[in-house]
């Protein structure tokens, strides 16, 4: 078991001293109040219904449904595993609607977690509350026709295989890679027209330097080096993570893989590596290509190109400008770290109020190598739009920022 944690030991914050101001919880009819208003309180009703807890955990969720909702901020229980690490954080006593979003949501999961008995030695240790939820997702009949749909893949141009690998990725469960690859042209459209940035070509690029030439070598050979894939949700929506994987690896991208998981449950879909064998386990029971990939990605972890790491920081409520010094070590030696989801992209850039024009070099100048963000928008913040992409999207009536319906590619080289 991962020793409960929220840092290890921070370097010094690189963020800008004009930086905007964080998100707060309670600003009136922001997504953050809404997620503190009605998202919370249906989780815990929900994790009470999925699982049948005993009266002890019941109780322990009833009060903290009464602390988010009427109540203030309250500390861990001294008895409580990991306790320790989170004694110094400022915002104890405070309203949970006055503090600023990032940390609200992250301790509010571990307090959900210290409710329901994770750390704590006893029959419940280790239990993740979310897993009804992830298996149901990644036993459903859709994955199947996703992962049969990996069968025409070899069908495509190779430029073509590595744009529908990627937005198949940047879409998670909604990347509906059969219909891409059945509507050709059309499906990828589809699809592209819901991107609000799209630094995929400087991607590319930043992948093939390794391939084709290295440093006063130009078109010589080099090796690709180390990809960071910094993983979001667990189920459909990481199966098309490993397949990416497994294809940089296969087209020579990347010698080696390291796909960064949560500790322990998180946000209740975020991948860990128990949802990683699940998906591995799934598929490889699937046939055609999808097996075929599974099979070489269990052959990757055995040789060490694939390698999972669960760093404690990956659960913290924070952003990556205070990563622990091991953290930005890893990050700083890969050929690039790439970003899953809207979490991983708030604690990037930071869960600030930046106007959307605001360069997303600028947001990330701290971080130690090349990134790149994949990520659907599912929240307020956002960087890196041309003003004419933003006054385009600010002129519909669609809530663009937090409906899931557009999504970027951004990288800062």
């Amino acid at each position: 078991m991962t020793r409960p944690s929220q840092d290890t030991g921070r370097a010094p914050t690189d963020a800008a001293p004009s930086a905007p101001a964080p998100v707060v919880t309670g600003t009136p009819g922001s997504f953050a109040r809404g997620v503190l208003d009605k998202r919370h309180p249906a989780l815990i009703e929900r994790v009470r219904r999925a699982t049948p807890y005993p009266p002890e955990q019941r109780r322990a969720l009833d009060a903290l449904l009464d602390e988010i909702t009427k109540g203030s901020i309250e500390r861990l229980a001294d008895d409580e595993p990991g306790a320790d690490l989170w004694r110094d954080e400022p915002y104890y006593g405070q309203r949970w609607a006055d503090v600023p979003f990032l940390w609200a949501e992250s301790f509010f999961y571990r307090k959900l977690l210290a409710a329901l008995g994770h750390f704590a030695p006893g029959p419940w240790l280790g239990i993740d509350p979310f897993a009804p939820f992830k298996n149901a997702e990644l036993a459903g009949s859709k994955v199947d026709d996703e992962l049969s749909a990996l069968d025409r893949l070899p069908d495509l141009p190779p430029d073509e295989q590595d744009r529908t690998l990627l937005l198949s990725s940047l879409w998670g469960n909604r990347a509906d890679l059969g219909f891409q690859l059945s509507a050709g042209e059309a499906g990828l459209g589809d699809r592209v027209q819901g991107l609000v940035a799209d630094d995929s070509a400087a991607l590319w690029d930043i992948l093939a330097a390794g391939v084709t030439g290295g440093p006063g070598e130009p078109g010589g050979p080099s090796s690709p080096g180390k990809v960071c894939l910094v993983a979001d949700n667990a189920g459909p929506e990481l199966l098309p993570d490993l397949v990416l994987a497994d294809h940089l690896l296969a087209t020579g991208r990347a010698d080696s893989v390291v796909l960064h998981l949560k500790p322990y449950p998180y946000y209740v879909s975020d991948a860990t590596t128990t949802d990683t064998l699940a998906c591995l386990d799934r598929l490889t029971a699937a046939s055609g290509r999808a097996a075929a990939v599974g099979a070489r990605l269990r052959d990757a972890l055995g040789a060490g190109r694939l390698v999972l790491r669960s760093h404690p920081f990956s659960c913290a409520p924070h952003g990556y400008d205070r990563m622990p010094a091991d953290l930005r070590e890893d990050f700083a030696s890969a050929a690039l770290t790439v970003m899953k989801g809207d979490l991983n992209y708030r604690r990037l850039v930071g869960d600030r109020h930046w106007p959307a024009t605001t360069p997303f070099a600028e947001a990330t100048a701290y971080f130690p190598g090349p990134v790149a963000a994949l990520r659907t928008l599912k929240c307020d913040v956002v960087t890196g739009l041309t003003p004419g992409t933003l006054a385009e999207l600010d002129a519909g009536t669609e809530s663009w920022r937090t409906s899931g319906t557009h999504a970027l590619i951004q990288v800062r080289p």
